[in-house]
C-alpha cells in the first residue's frame, strides 16, 4: 500500500535561541513545492484514486495539487484569483495543470472551480486533507518531544486543524494577519463568517470564511487565536533571513512574528515555517 511518507519530505526542525528564549523551528518552508500544502494534496488523492480533479487555490494549495497528480499520475486543473501571484501560477503550469483565472477571491475562484466537473479537492475543509496535514505535527511531537507550544499561520485552517488532532494536548496558538482573519472570526462568532481578506499574506492565508471542520476541531481543543500587523510580519521574516538565514514567504513568518510579539507562551515553543513561495530576493 502506498503511503503519504514516499511522496513527501520528513522536514527537519533547528533549535534556536531568540532574544534570550529556546524556540524550536520546523523547517517545512523546505517541503516540496515550498509548503506543507502537498501533505494533504497527496493523502487527499491517494483516498480519491481519480485520474483528473480540480481545486482552487491562492497559490500554494494550487503547486501542491499540481505536484501530487503528477506524482500519482493524474491530471490537475487550478482556478486561482487574478490576483494569485505569478510566481506561484507558473510553478502549478510548470508541473503540468491547466491553470484557469477566475475572479478577485480565493471564494470565487473555489465557486467556479466547484462546477467544472471532475472530483474537487478542497484546500483544507476536508477530513483527508486535514489528516494529512497533520503529519506536520506528528514530525515535531516525535522529533521534539518536549515541545509545549506549536505557532500555526492559518488561512483556512487546515494545518491548524491537523496539528490540533496530533499535537498530544500541548497548547497551539492560531496566529493569522490582523487583516485576513477569517479563523479568528469564526471561533469570536462560533461559526464560519464572510470575512476581509487583506494583507501582505493574503495569497496563502487569504481564507474569505474559515473551514467549518477546522472550526470545530479547533473549538474542541481549545486552541487560542492571536492576530499580527503586516508590519510584524515583514519584520519577522526578515528576522528569520538575518538571523538564521531562513528565507520565506510573508505566511511562513507569520508564526515567528507572534513568538516574537511575545503571544506564544511556553518553556520550548515551537513555530511552523510554513512556505516559501515568494519573488522575496533576501539582501
Amino acid at each position: 500500500m502506498r503511503t503519504l511518507s514516499q511522496y513527501v519530505r520528513r522536514t527537519p526542525v533547528m533549535r534556536v535561541s531568540v532574544d534570550g528564549r529556546p524556540l524550536v523551528f520546523k523547517l517545512e518552508h523546505l517541503q516540496l513545492t515550498g509548503s506543507f500544502k502537498i501533505r494533504g494534496a497527496v493523502n487527499k488523492l491517494l483516498s480519491l484514486k481519480a485520474s483528473e480533479v480540480v481545486t482552487a487555490s491562492g497559490g500554494n494549495h494550487g503547486i501542491a495539487v499540481a505536484q501530487a497528480a503528477q506524482l500519482l499520475g493524474a491530471h490537475a486543473t487550478v482556478f486561482v484569483p487574478t490576483t494569485a501571484p505569478e510566481t506561484k501560477t507558473r510553478r502549478i503550469e510548470a508541473l503540468g495543470a491547466k491553470l484557469i483565472r477566475h475572479g478577485n477571491t480565493y471564494a470565487e475562484a473555489a465557486a467556479a472551480a466547484r462546477d467544472f466537473g471532475p472530483a474537487y479537492i478542497e484546500a483544507y475543509n476536508d477530513p483527508e486533507v486535514i489528516e494529512g496535514q497533520s503529519t506536520v505535527t506528528r514530525e515535531i511531537v516525535e522529533d521534539v518531544p518536549e515541545v509545549d507550544t506549536i505557532a500555526v499561520a492559518v488561512g483556512g485552517g487546515g494545518l491548524i486543524a491537523g496539528a490540533a488532532l496530533a499535537a498530544g494536548g500541548r497548547r497551539i496558538i492560531a496566529v493569522e494577519p490582523e487583516n485576513c482573519c477569517a479563523m479568528h472570526n469564526a471561533l469570536a462568532a462560533g461559526e464560519p463568517v464572510d470575512s476581509a481578506v487583506n494583507s501582505i499574506a493574503a495569497d496563502a492565508l487569504g481564507a474569505t470564511r474559515a473551514g467549518s471542520l477546522s472550526l470545530e476541531i479547533l473549538e474542541r481543543h481549545g486552541v487560542s487565536s492571536v492576530l499580527v500587523s503586516d508590519e510584524e510580519i515583514l519584520a519577522a521574516r526578515d528576522r528569520l533571513w538575518a538571523e538564521f538565514r531562513l528565507a520565506v514567504e510573508p505566511a511562513g513568518a507569520a508564526a515567528f512574528a507572534a513568538f516574537l510579539k511575545g503571544d506564544v507562551p511556553g518553556a520550548l515553543p515551537c513555530v511552523i515555517l510554513c512556505g516559501a513561495n515568494s519573488e522575496w530576493i533576501p539582501r
